[in-house]
């Protein structure tokens, strides 16, 4: 095939910028969504133009947009927006669509029970852990780390087990990204991943202790469902109830336990 002509080059060009300029528009939108953070009542244009990196004019066009649409809400006193009902719908269709989350919650509850210490299961987000429902024995206080709470994929019991259940190829991209985004702190990082792949590999389940939060001892084991859907399970607290060895002797049985009953009866 010859070579294009410079004309033929700017109407491929021209087609293949048309065809980027919706795709680029709905990354923007979706990273505006993502600029609201648990907690936060409302944020205003100059805010989100501050955590996402677009310019004022750009979320200007977005939030007028995206509120149209429901995913966002004006509130004229503030002038600020805050997340819209549309938004509530897609995690309803979300969660709804889960079927392994209702399968999980007997066995998620019986290790709630037995542990004293509440019990969650994720999928993932980016780099993130993303809780999808959470279980507290009974009368226990609320959970801090509650549904829809994200916590770090590499430094997290439950990011762990995440990705040491993944393919091979993609938990060697997904490393490649943690790698890139840790810096200098990779090296080491990388070793507290791979004693957790080692864990998980003899046991079933890893221990986090105070590498993510200094306060939190998390245990984790993952998921495989049936169809080949990777999740994790994660159970945890502060030392002063969730020991390293208690965690090890105790807790961490449980948890991989019914990650594997949870896997095989998922669909």
């Amino acid at each position: 095939m010859g070579r294009l002509s410079p004309l033929q080059r700017k109407v491929e060009t021209d087609h293949l910028e048309a065809e980027e300029a919706p795709v680029q528009g709905l990354a923007r939108g979706l990273s505006v969504l993502r600029a609201f953070q648990p907690g936060e009542s409302a944020l205003s244009n100059a805010e989100i133009s501050a955590r996402t990196g677009l310019t004022r004019p750009t979320v200007s066009r977005l939030t007028q947009t995206l509120t149209a649409l429901g995913y966002l809400a004006y509130v004229p006193r503030l002038g600020r927006y805050t997340l819209g009902a549309a938004i509530a719908s897609l995690c309803h269709s979300l969660l709804s669509g889960m079927p392994y989350r209702i399968t999980a919650r007997p066995y998620l509850r019986e290790v709630a029970q037995a542990t004293r210490l509440p019990v969650s299961i994720g999928a993932r987000d980016q780099l993130h852990m993303i809780n999808i429902d959470t279980v507290r024995h009974d009368n226990a206080p609320p959970a801090r780390f509650d549904l829809g709470a994200r916590i770090p994929l590499a430094t997290t019991a439950m990011g762990r087990a995440y990705l040491f259940a993944l393919p091979e190829s993609e938990r060697a991209s997904l490393l490649d990204r943690i790698r890139q985004d840790a810096g200098r702190d990779w090296r080491s990082l990388r070793s507290s991943i791979d004693r957790a792949f080692d864990m998980l590999d003899r046991k079933g389940f890893c221990v986090s202790a105070g590498e993510w939060r200094t306060d939190v001892v998390g245990v984790g084991a993952p998921i495989v469902t049936a169809d080949g859907i990777v999740l994790a399970v994660n159970c945890g607290g502060p030392p002063f109830e969730l020991s390293e060895e208690r965690a090890v002797a105790d807790v961490g049985p449980r948890v991989a336990h019914a990650a594997a009953i949870i896997g095989g009866s998922a669909t």
